[in-house]
């Protein structure tokens, strides 16, 4: 249980040191563009290696495909909401536009945020110890994040101190999903755990496909495709144990 509030407010803090250096340090938007891109790649491996993989049961196939599907389905879904309220250009650092809403950029960040520290806590009843993969995912994924929309936010007027009040609840919410995710789903048969690890896996893949590819692209040109690459073969070398 304490490690399971101990790693997702590691993976939580990610968000509060993205906004401090987006509000306090000029960081170019190319660079955020490199990180995000790498995050993607990160990621990509996580559900790939970590989530999808490992299935021991004939019968966790049907299971953890069934649970990809409805875990892309509903984040899409969801996606879709956020976004016809502007939370779309919640990873955007650009000036303000229209109908753009920094309280729908604050949602939408907690939409991303806050299933992924869910992801940690499962990932401890697994193979009870954590998944470095998936916290190193989260961890990168969250710095740009939390970087490109608190920029974004202080450019729709929030002050410097309502954002990092903002952020500072989401990092106590992500630090507590975590313990949420392990405390729920410690109990489930290893059936049910597989569909979990598909959601989570399709949540993920849905989310990286919808807004943090495109932003990385746009913000760091084509590079951004070796560097995604070099994430996943991150993800890869630490799944497979080889250091």
């Amino acid at each position: 249980m304490v490690e399971a509030l101990f790693w997702g407010a590691i993976a939580g803090g990610a968000l509060l040191l993205g906004a401090v250096v987006g509000l306090f340090v000029p960081i170019p938007r190319k660079i955020t563009g490199f990180i995000m891109a790498f995050g993607t790649g990160v990621l990509i491996g996580a559900a790939s290696f970590e989530l999808l993989g490992n299935i021991e049961d004939q019968a966790g196939y049907s299971f953890v495909i069934f649970g990809f599907l409805i875990g892309a389905a509903l984040f899409t879904g969801l996606e879709f909401v956020i976004s016809s309220k502007g939370g779309k250009e919640r990873k955007l650092s650009k000036e303000k536009s229209e109908g753009h809403s920094g309280m729908a950029i604050f949602i939408g960040s907690i939409m991303d945020s806050i299933p992924e520290s869910v992801i940690i806590g499962v990932s401890l009843i697994k193979s009870n110890t954590v998944s470095w993969v998936i916290v190193l995912a989260i961890f990168i994924s969250n710095i740009p994040e939390a970087l490109s929309s608190s920029v974004g936010l202080q450019k729709d007027g929030y002050s410097r101190k309502k954002i990092l009040f903002l952020w500072t609840i989401v990092f106590i919410l992500t630090t507590l999903s975590s313990l949420f995710g392990f405390m729920v789903f410690k109990e489930l048969d290893e059936l049910y755990m597989y569909m979990v690890s598909g959601l989570a896996a399709g949540g993920i893949i849905a989310m990286v496909a919808s807004t943090m590819m495109p932003e990385a692209f746009e913000e760091g040109g084509p590079i951004v495709g070796l560097l995604s690459a070099l994430g996943l073969l991150c993800s890869y070398v630490l799944s497979s144990g080889i250091l």
